[in-house]
């Protein structure tokens, strides 16, 4: 696996940029959230002039070999079957880059289909979907490296086109139950309490797959190292979205964080690098039972909970406006020396 150098942001400007917003003309801490990510960005970009350029949202799609044992509610197929509804425009995540001006990007780490030069399609495919854990890991040591660089790749694609903030989203069938196993492995948190619906499965369907999921550890022979974890029960499309995400706090972006899959794809890249949480906004929480859960571990709060659980993306777009508005107010509104307005606390 490649090395990434991730770097806590200096907060030696914290105290002029709490000092700029305290000096707009508006009550002191009035504007609650949007202060705190003003500083945030402001202390990332290291300036107290913060700007958000050219947004954009990169979907890593995979096939997982585990969907062969019925863990998940959606037909296997459905994951190649999504990719030319990305690309031209039909999905749900198109509708939110549309109106939040969002560049996609749609990249092939490992779908079980050969798409043949799709137009517009980003060919990194690694192997026609990963192995089955519940009978041997997901993927090869080189394999998971090669999904960590492709992750990266596709970063400073998006860095050279001048993109300070990034999304990232998921398109594989049955990745609830890799990222239940990183939950449960990664936090300690009971296996029952790390596993859903996933794409709507009903209690029996829930049950079942925690069995498979139950049993895919009891099988489990490696060391339990944070890597070897990853790389046994992961997707090729979560282990690129982990090094896209080292990637984009070692370039000092703002990572935007979708649900519960992403969530856990942080969890996995704050496990390896724990700066990177420094660069993150959570966008949502979602409705998928164990996504709190992960949230509380991290000691992250989300900006909206609208029982949301699409994934590619779309709630941490749906947060974007939030985030802009945060940007906008400290850029925007006077001080109370320039609108003349008399500063009535201290």
């Amino acid at each position: 696996m490649q090395a990434f150098r991730i770097q806590v942001p200096d907060k030696k400007i914290v105290p002029a940029l709490v000092d700029k917003i305290n000096n707009l003309t508006k009550p002191k801490g009035s504007l609650g959230r949007l202060e705190e990510l003003a500083v945030q960005i402001g202390t990332i970009q290291q300036t107290l002039s913060p700007r958000l350029e050219k947004p954009q949202n990169i979907i890593f799609a995979a096939d997982h070999g585990i969907v062969k044992e019925g863990v998940s509610f959606s037909a296997p197929e459905v994951t190649a079957q999504a990719i030319p509804n990305f690309l031209k425009g039909g999905a749900g995540i198109n509708m939110f880059c549309r109106q939040h001006h969002f560049d996609l990007k749609i990249v092939d780490c490992g779908v079980n289909f050969d798409f043949n030069g799709l137009p517009g399609l980003i060919d990194r495919k690694i192997r026609k979907g990963t192995r089955n854990y519940l009978y041997e890991a997901a993927m090869t040591e080189e394999e998971f490296d090669r999904a960590i660089a492709i992750g990266a790749e596709m970063v400073d694609l998006v860095y050279s086109e001048g993109t300070n903030i990034i999304s990232f989203g998921e398109m594989g069938i049955a990745n609830t139950s890799s990222s239940s196993l990183w939950m449960t492995y990664l936090t300690g948190i009971s296996l029952e309490q790390c596993v859903g619906a996933g794409s709507g499965l009903d209690k029996t369907g829930i049950s079942h797959k925690y069995n498979v999921l139950k049993r895919s550890m009891e099988n489990y022979t490696g060391d339990s190292s944070v890597p070897d974890v990853l790389r046994y029960f992961g997707g090729y499309e979560m282990v690129a979205a982990v090094g896209a995400m080292l990637r984009a706090a070692e370039l000092r972006m703002i990572i935007l964080i979708d649900g519960f899959i992403m969530t856990n794809c942080l969890l996995a890249a704050q496990k390896l690098y724990p700066a990177v949480m420094e660069y993150c906004i959570f966008g949502h929480q979602g409705d998928e039972v164990g996504h709190k859960l992960v949230l509380d571990y991290l000691g992250a709060r989300a900006l909206l909970h609208l029982d949301l659980r699409l994934g590619e993306g779309t709630g941490a777009i749906c947060a974007f406006p939030i985030i802009d508005s945060a940007v906008r107010m400290i850029n925007e509104m006077n001080d109370f020396k320039k609108a003349a307005v008399t500063k009535y606390f201290d």
